[in-house]
């Protein structure tokens, strides 16, 4: 009878059995197929981010993406209910974007080093200190910080943000790595903060220089939010979605990415022939987000989150303006 019942899942397994052994499947594909019966009950769609796990990512995603990809197709979701399988910033800002819909967050403490490194009143003596400097504000932060902003972006859109803007000095906070990478893109004067992303923050040139000598030819791609000399010494440096179409287009035979581990986990299920050297760090905050919290979240509709209505309107704006940029 079980095995009847889960038959239709075996083609999912198909595509992650590289990733989950065989032995493990029948624990996922049970919270699968609740999860699937719960959003048909529910009219709820699932966003996941590119660290999430492939029995997330690859099994119950409706959308998957970067952080840029997330906020876009947030605004075009036909749906009561928005899961979102990430970090609250996410969660947030997928409410921003959907006032009128719920969106829940399947832990509430997935957080993120980046969002904790700053707050509302830190903006607000940089903006006191810096008059008349517009202030960018990663997306990664709370939707309290981006209340105080002038204009959000993605590590997929910095540069084009910023260049949007057409004057010589800007703010950009909170990630100091992200900053100074695209500064030496632009040409435009960065005022950094000194939050770091707790995974690319990691990485160093030694380790770059390690893996081009333990794995010749390989082909090193890093994270914007990596250190600078760390984006120098890579072959190439861009956003999850930039490194998953740089894969896609060249198809390097050897590669190693910097970033979070499941980011490899995702795109290595996607392109099974290329040989993937996995010198990732975990993010203990994506971690938190199973597929068990993701079936609990849709059972009880926990947990919900909700934004200050002010608070709500001035980060929206933010928000709205980096996704009016082309």
């Amino acid at each position: 009878m079980a095995t009847t019942a889960l038959a239709p899942r075996e083609d999912l397994h198909a595509k992650v059995r590289h990733q989950i052994p065989a032995i493990e499947w029948p624990v996922f594909a049970a919270d699968i197929e609740a999860i699937k019966a719960l959003k048909k009950r529910r009219n709820a769609v699932i966003l996941a981010h590119n660290y999430q796990t492939p029995e997330i990512f690859h099994c119950v995603a409706d959308i998957v993406g970067d952080s840029l990809a997330l906020a876009r197709q947030a605004t075009e979701v036909d749906a009561d209910v928005i899961v979102l399988a990430g970090v609250h910033f996410m969660a947030e800002t997928a409410k921003l974007l959907n006032p009128r819909k719920t969106v829940l967050i399947p832990d509430p403490a997935a957080g993120c080093s980046l969002a904790e490194s700053i707050t509302p009143e830190d903006v607000r003596q940089l903006r006191r200190r810096h008059p008349g400097v517009p202030i960018v504000t990663y997306v990664n932060t709370s939707a309290a910080v981006k209340a105080e902003s002038d204009i959000c972006c993605t590590s997929g859109n910095a540069r084009a943000v910023i260049e949007s803007l057409g004057v010589s000095r800007v703010i950009m906070i909170p990630d100091e790595y992200l900053a100074k990478n695209v500064a030496a893109e632009t040409g435009v004067e960065i005022i950094t903060w000194a939050g770091h992303c707790e995974v690319h923050e990691r990485f160093g040139v030694e380790e770059v220089a390690e893996l081009r000598e333990d794995y010749p030819g390989v082909v090193i791609l890093a994270h914007p939010e990596c250190p600078p000399e760390v984006v120098r010494a890579a072959d190439f440096s861009g956003s999850t979605a930039a490194i998953s179409r740089y894969v896609a287009d060249k198809r390097p035979e050897r590669l190693a990415l910097l970033t979070e581990c499941s980011m490899s986990d995702n795109i290595a299920i996607q392109y099974p022939g290329l040989e993937f050297i996995r010198p990732c760090n975990l993010c203990p905050h994506m971690k938190r987000i199973t597929l068990g919290k993701i079936r609990r979240a849709l059972e009880t509709m926990q947990h919900e989150v909700m934004i200050d209505p002010l608070t709500a309107a001035r980060a929206r704006r933010s928000v709205e303006r980096m996704l009016a940029v082309r």
